[in-house]
């Protein structure tokens, strides 16, 4: 593995096995996007994959980022304040859990800040504050 900082102190890794770039191959098989925000080692092999339809390319797509920056844009108009859409509620166990706006279970989460649940302004501000982020796909 090879890592890399970058000005937006991300740290950026590439994998390998067997010699073989694993995230080049899966953006050459349509199978991932070349993430420009950090990197653009991979652009080439995504617009081949584009040209090519392979994988998420078959069909019209939209990245991840773009589809949470979305979901982020929708929220904000609807929290009190118009910035800070993180919902940070507590379950009926007394964990504190945060919910951003792609979490599956946004919609029917209510911040009662009469119960110290509370809006947080991002995912760093939700932990630092000691909650979590909701169990997707798994019991605990």
């Amino acid at each position: 593995m090879i890592a890399a900082r970058t000005a937006t102190v991300a740290q950026l890794s590439v994998c390998y096995a067997d010699g073989q770039d694993i995230g080049k191959r899966l953006v050459e098989d349509g199978l991932a996007w070349s993430f420009r925000k950090y990197s653009h080692d991979y652009d080439v092999d995504q617009e081949k994959a584009r040209f090519r339809g392979k994988g998420v390319w078959q069909a019209e797509t939209e990245t991840p980022w773009d589809f949470r920056a979305h979901k982020w844009d929708s929220a904000i108009q609807s929290v009190p304040d118009r910035r800070c859409p993180i919902k940070g509620n507590i379950n009926d166990k007394g964990e504190r859990i945060y919910h951003a706006p792609w979490s599956p279970w946004y919609a029917k989460t209510n911040v009662n800040i009469e119960h110290g649940e509370r809006w947080f302004c991002d995912e760093a501000e939700a932990v630092s504050a000691g909650r979590r982020a909701p169990y997707w796909g798994r019991d605990r």
